[in-house]
């Protein structure tokens, strides 16, 4: 089962993009803690579609997010050896936490979830 759930602290904004037949692909990094909360880990987040044009518009660096997603591995070769990298393909993204001034107010979403509702994210 390929299954990843992160809460986190966008550290960029996101970038969207179009490929060569027209799909948006929206990518950010997202700053995880690591308990205690003195270290995080950072993990670039991919969203396709729609979502990434959403995640485009009301998304910016600082905002608290939930994702939903899988861990996606790609390898390619280069001139001096191979590279390689894991990103979390989101297959649901929810704000968290009051949004920035310059965002709208996204009603319900924009309240701080809970114990309760990070465990319902993570068997949605």
């Amino acid at each position: 089962m390929n299954v990843v759930v992160l809460v986190g602290n966008l550290a960029t904004d996101p970038e969207l993009r179009h490929t060569a037949n027209g799909r948006a692909v929206c990518t950010f990094r997202l700053a995880v803690s690591r308990v205690g909360g003195e270290e995080a880990d950072f993990v670039t987040v991919v969203t396709w579609e729609r979502q990434a044009e959403v995640c485009a518009e009301y998304l910016a660096t600082g905002r608290r997010i939930a994702v939903e997603g899988r861990l996606h591995h790609s390898t390619w070769e280069v001139e001096d050896g191979r590279r390689s990298k894991v990103e979390v393909v989101a297959h649901r993204v929810e704000m968290l936490g009051k949004p920035r001034s310059s965002a709208p107010d996204l009603g319900s979403a924009a309240e701080a979830p809970d114990s309760a509702e990070v465990a319902e994210l993570a068997l949605a």
